[in-house]
């Protein structure tokens, strides 16, 4: 194995720098089994993703619901006690997602994880699990932005015509103008699942032990820091090409379906 990759490397540079680059390759990844841990951290870094994103985007979808029916009823004339006192108390769930809005988008990542890993939960034993609610809580503050934007896209319109086939306002949104919104919203919203993906490397910082931290691991052990964080950085950039292409593929497919 290590003579066809030497002989590989040879073919493009010098034998001197060909043995030097099969060395280091040795003792970064095949001594001890070392890219296993690197596997291992991918592992951990793919959970925290997917359930990071699920979670962000279900209560983001609550954020901006809440929100753009706050936004509604503000517009629309009360007449009776009971519409003041529905405005009333969704003016209130508006207010504290507008404060959790602005804590949220206003403060690092980092110091939230480490808030909630350090402080709030600083007893838990979960660290995944600790990581997959800081990444959801902070996740969730821009996808209700992203879906908020995308449900005051859709035409209004399309709220009337729910109304007059005799939906409610709750079936409306469900059936008829939150797919729509959510459809216009795909772009910015795997754009933000490749930020996620990225923002899961600050999770080494509480020891998590995920793909970066997998890579840090691997460079305390040979002393060697460009082997391993450089094999990090192209396993992030091959994740994200391909959930890029994957959007790509999603959004031409919808694009056709609506032709």
């Amino acid at each position: 194995m290590e003579k066809i990759i030497y002989n590989i490397a040879a073919f493009f540079t010098s034998p001197e720098k060909a043995q030097w680059f099969v060395t280091e390759l040795y003792n970064n990844f095949l001594e001890d089994d070392r890219w296993t841990w690197l596997v291992d951290g991918l592992w951990v870094t793919l959970k925290l993703t997917f359930f990071s994103f699920i979670f962000g985007l279900l209560i983001g979808l609550v954020i901006a619901i809440i929100r753009v029916s706050y936004d509604k009823k503000n517009d629309t004339p009360t007449t009776n006690f009971k519409q003041k006192a529905s405005r009333a108390l969704l003016g209130f769930f508006n207010l504290i997602c507008k404060i959790y809005l602005n804590i949220i988008q206003g403060t690092p990542t980092i110091v939230q994880i480490m808030i909630i890993y350090f402080v709030i939960l600083a007893n838990s034993t979960n660290k995944v699990g600790v990581a997959i609610l800081g990444f959801t809580i902070n996740s969730s503050a821009y996808v209700a932005e992203i879906i908020r934007g995308g449900i005051n896209g859709v035409d209004k319109g399309q709220t009337e015509a729910g109304r007059s086939l005799g939906f409610g306002y709750i079936p409306t949104m469900v059936y008829i103008v939150i797919p729509q919104a959510l459809k216009s919203s795909l772009p910015a919203l795997c754009n933000e699942l490749v930020v996620l993906l990225k923002e899961t490397s600050v999770a080494s910082m509480v020891a998590l032990e995920d793909l970066l931290s997998a890579a840090l691991l691997i460079k305390s052990r040979t002393y060697n820091a460009f082997m391993p964080l450089i094999a990090a950085a192209l396993i992030y950039l091959v994740i994200v090409s391909i959930l890029r292409s994957l959007s790509n593929r999603l959004e031409r497919r919808l694009n056709s379906g609506e032709r």
